[in-house]
């Protein structure tokens, strides 16, 4: 390690001897009247404090920077070559001490985050050949592996449970403290805790590759994202920092007054204004991972907080995503047709599909031959040397079956009480009619009301079920609109007609067919459960499909953006007091200033750090007064 490197090591040690100095001067000068102790504690505490800050100026100089420690560095040898050693010893003291106590302060603000990686499973207990668990690193467990998890312990991949039953703590996934119960076939999560039970698990995800490995993964990266707010301080913070240097000279030049040249460079230092907006976004952040929901980044914070338009799939979204089938109608002999329909549903894993399955139950199948998706319709296969159309409306119409009087009113009657349609064809007949339903999420209606008092002016849906199903959701849940029978390219043209009408529009899907919106939404809202194209194209992500997490979302969104207001208006605040005092008053000096500029820069990271307790008020949503929810 080289000198520069070990003195930066040694900053805090350094910084307890200058504050030892600093009192024993004191004491010596006040105690004893002795001014000799006096003057070479300080002088010795003025040197001493100063190499760490001169080591980081010359390092920002080397880069074409004038930094904070620049402009402390000129103060301070300005100060200690006309003698004003208390000067120097205290303006140095401070500032490392103030760096000393940011760094600690800082580390706090990401606790929840640096929590989120210590849940990360180390271990695990692994079915080796003999039958026997044994313990081995985690890394070296492969998908397909059987584990063991005991009462207490940590699951360490994504699995299936295919022995035991028992409890288990979600909330590093999902938020919620309540424990899950989980049996046979239940999935389990990486990263969560075993309360009492023992499961033996199927590894299906391993490694990087869990929901708990992406989670640490994505608020990583969130972190390591700059908003637009933090950019332009960035460049301010280059332009700003020379001018005051300049402004320092300009002073010195006109009144030829040493100190207050000085003075001027140390409390012109823009600290609080460079770290207050990043502590801001890194709390907001860190709030959100533990509750649940994944922030991509501080420019995402800025762009949420200002949504005035949210746009809902249906299917998995407002719904839960597990429908059944609700209504069931034959038309003459249908049961080969019916054996033709679950052969052909059996190769989709869509959701009606599964529904479709489990109406049909243990029946014969026959091998498909061939199969030909028609975009926003269903499904052409070739059963057994039959035609078989599988769809909606739009379908039976394309491949012109014969629809009845009888079958149409039908298909009315089935779309009105709420029922996507599935309609069999074979051979150009009409041959069934299921009419499925999904349910609305529980809750889901009372956090569309809290997204409300928290400002969002419209609430639409828009989905590829029929229109008559789409408009049953929308009126019970008092959405503001509500659009069916969209293909995905559809959704996506609505979406950029409302940003072209200036909305600020967030869009919220789990599926595949969702990511052209999501990417193209000013805020991508993917579910947590969905696919890894949602969540990769998206901007937020609701961990666990967990809805009652979005207004949470919403609000710390907009209380991060608040509170990185409030500490850009301390932080700019702050020095033109500072500067106003030095020009119009008789009391302020260096070490009064740095005293404030320190103390401006703790107040704007306690401010903060207040995101990370931060938990929406109000528990009457419909009551609820917008700046009580988020204030």
């Amino acid at each position: 390690m080289g000198f520069q490197q070990k003195i930066l090591s040694s900053k805090n040690k350094i910084t307890l001897i200058s504050g030892i100095l600093i009192v024993i001067g004191f004491i010596a000068h006040f105690g004893f009247g002795n001014t000799q102790v006096f003057n070479i504690a300080f002088i010795i505490a003025s040197i001493l404090g100063v190499v760490p800050i001169a080591i980081q100026a010359f390092g920002a100089l080397k880069v074409k920077v004038i930094s904070i420690d620049v402009l402390v560095t000129i103060a301070v040898i300005g100060a200690f070559l006309i003698q004003n050693y208390e000067e120097s010893a205290i303006v140095t003291f401070l500032f490392l001490f103030g760096s000393w106590l940011e760094a600690r302060t800082l580390n706090s603000t990401r606790s929840a985050i640096k929590e989120l990686t210590e849940m990360a499973p180390e271990v695990a207990f692994k079915q080796m050949e003999n039958g026997e668990f044994e313990e081995v690193d985690v890394w070296d467990v492969d998908e397909g592996d059987i584990l063991q998890v005991r009462t207490g312990g940590k699951v360490p991949v994504d699995g299936t449970v295919v022995i035991g039953e028992g409890h288990i703590n979600e909330a590093s996934i999902t938020g919620e403290a309540d424990p899950v119960r989980k049996e046979t076939d239940s999935e389990v999560f990486a990263g969560t805790i075993l309360e009492n039970g023992t499961l033996q698990i199927r590894a299906d995800r391993v490694g990087e590759d869990t929901t708990f490995g992406k989670i640490i993964e994505l608020v990583e990266e969130a972190q390591d994202s700059k908003s637009e707010a933090e950019r332009f301080i960035d460049q301010f913070s280059q332009w700003y920092t020379p001018a005051v240097l300049v402004l320092a000279f300009i002073v010195w030049i006109f009144s030829q007054n040493v100190e207050l040249a000085i003075t001027i460079l140390v409390l012109g230092c823009p600290g609080a204004l460079v770290i207050g907006v990043p502590v801001s976004n890194v709390a907001g952040i860190g709030n959100g991972a533990k509750n649940g929901v994944l922030l991509k980044g501080s420019e995402v914070i800025q762009d949420f907080s200002k949504v005035d338009t949210i746009l809902f799939d249906k299917t998995g979204t407002l719904t839960v995503g597990n429908p059944e089938v609700a209504e069931f109608k034959t038309y003459g002999d249908a049961d080969q047709a019916l054996s033709y329909l679950a052969s052909v549903e059996n190769e989709s894993d869509h959701p009606l599909a599964k529904a479709v399955l489990s109406q049909l139950g243990d029946i014969e199948m026959y091998p498909v031959d061939e199969t030909n998706v028609v975009k926003g319709g269903g499904i052409v296969a070739e059963v057994d040397g039959h035609r078989v159309a599988i769809g909606n409306v739009a379908l039976m119409e394309k491949e012109n079956i014969q629809l009845t009087k009888e079958a149409r009113e039908d298909f009315e009657a089935y779309e009105k009480r709420g029922n996507s349609l599935v309609i069999t064809a074979v051979d150009g007949e009409l041959k069934a009619l299921m009419g499925i339903r999904d349910q609305i999420r529980p809750g889901i209606k009372q956090d569309l009301q809290a997204m409300k008092a928290l400002g969002v002016k419209n609430l639409i849906v828009l989905s590829g079920d029929n229109q008559g199903t789409v408009d049953l959701v929308a009126e019970e849940l008092g959405l503001t609109e509500a659009h069916g029978n969209l293909l995905p390219e559809d959704k996506a043209d609505y979406l950029k007609e409302l940003q072209a009408q200036g909305q600020i529009v967030a869009f919220v899907g789990d599926g595949v067919n969702d990511s052209p919106s999501l990417a193209l939404a000013d805020i991508g809202i993917a579910m947590g459960s969905g696919t890894d194209v949602a969540i990769e194209t998206s901007d937020v992500v609701l961990m666990n499909s967990n809805m009652s997490r979005l207004p949470h979302a919403l609000g710390l969104t907009k209380a991060t953006a608040n509170n990185m207001k409030q500490n850009i208006v301390i932080a700019v605040g702050t020095v033109l007091v500072l500067l106003a005092a030095v020009f119009f008053s008789d009391w302020m000096n260096m070490s009064i200033g740095m005293l404030v500029h320190e103390g401006s820069i703790l107040v704007v990271i306690l401010n903060g750090m207040r995101l990370l307790r931060y938990r929406l008020k109000g528990t009457d949503v419909e009551t609820a007064n917008a700046k009580e929810v988020y204030a």
